[in-house]
């Protein structure tokens, strides 16, 4: 590896998952001291990576979790928002309790999570905010309203974030990811049915023919963290193997 974050202090919210297990083993062989940050461990940790737990729901946590953060280290230079879930219905067949704790995970955590991060991020040299969004904030996969909605909050939320703190040396991005091969992905896929058969029309509908990987977007995260990067803010990185690039009618 490059040790492209030598030095470098990183907080990764959703951090046990499939995505972001996978970012903070990148960040951590780039050199970076690391705080995977879930509600519960899930697996093994690389070095140089610590566990917290963390409910992004919850601004008490939130809080007291970076005011203890402040005693450990002197500032943070990498803070990303990968905690998330997946609603797969229609508004009709989504509940006000479904609906109000996907916002809740999706963007309210995002928001209390980077609010009381700043006073941290303000004191590095040149910090990095990259939250997670999605191509469903751009289009919209048929019975996902509730995702979708919430992805295209954290898109503009992104946008916002980046404008106003970038004058204080703060970049803010978001990934944009297409299918990736994660727990949630196969969740999609389900247990019934032939589930060969639509894996491979998922990899398929693709121009490159294939889904992606948690390490693929951990690439673009790790970039994105990194001082090569410095001049990348308020942008929305869609990285989804060429599935949005295409008109969907040519595939039928």
């Amino acid at each position: 590896m490059s040790s492209m974050l030598e030095g470098k202090t990183a907080f990764v919210t959703g951090g046990t998952g499939g995505i972001g297990s996978a970012i903070c083993a990148r960040f951590a062989r780039e050199g970076a001291q690391v705080i995977a940050a879930d509600l519960t461990q899930q697996g093994e940790l690389s070095d140089q990576v610590e566990f917290a737990a963390y409910d992004v729901t919850d601004e008490t946590i939130c809080q007291n979790t970076f005011a203890t953060l402040a005693e450990r280290w002197d500032k943070l230079d990498i803070l990303v928002n990968a905690a998330g879930i997946e609603i797969e219905k229609t508004i009709e067949d989504t509940t006000l309790e479904e609906w109000n704790r996907i916002f809740a995970i999706n963007v309210t955590g995002m928001f209390l999570t980077s609010k009381y991060a700043l006073p941290l991020l303000r004191k590095s040299d040149g910090a990095s905010v990259i939250n997670f969004g999605s191509y469903d904030g751009y289009i919209a996969d048929p019975g996902l309203a509730a995702y979708c909605a919430t992805k295209g909050a954290v898109h503009a939320l992104t946008r916002a974030m980046a404008c106003d703190h970038g004058p204080e040396g703060i970049r803010v991005n978001a990934i944009c990811p297409g299918y990736v091969d994660t727990p949630m992905l196969q969740s999609f896929f389900g247990e019934s049915g032939d589930i060969e058969s639509l894996k491979k029309a998922v990899r398929d509908v693709h121009p490159i023919r294939t889904y992606g990987t948690p390490e693929d977007i951990a690439n673009l995260v790790n970039w994105l963290a990194s001082d090569e990067a410095r001049y990348a803010s308020g942008q929305l990185w869609v990285i989804d193997g060429g599935l949005s690039a295409q008109v969907q009618q040519m595939n039928l």
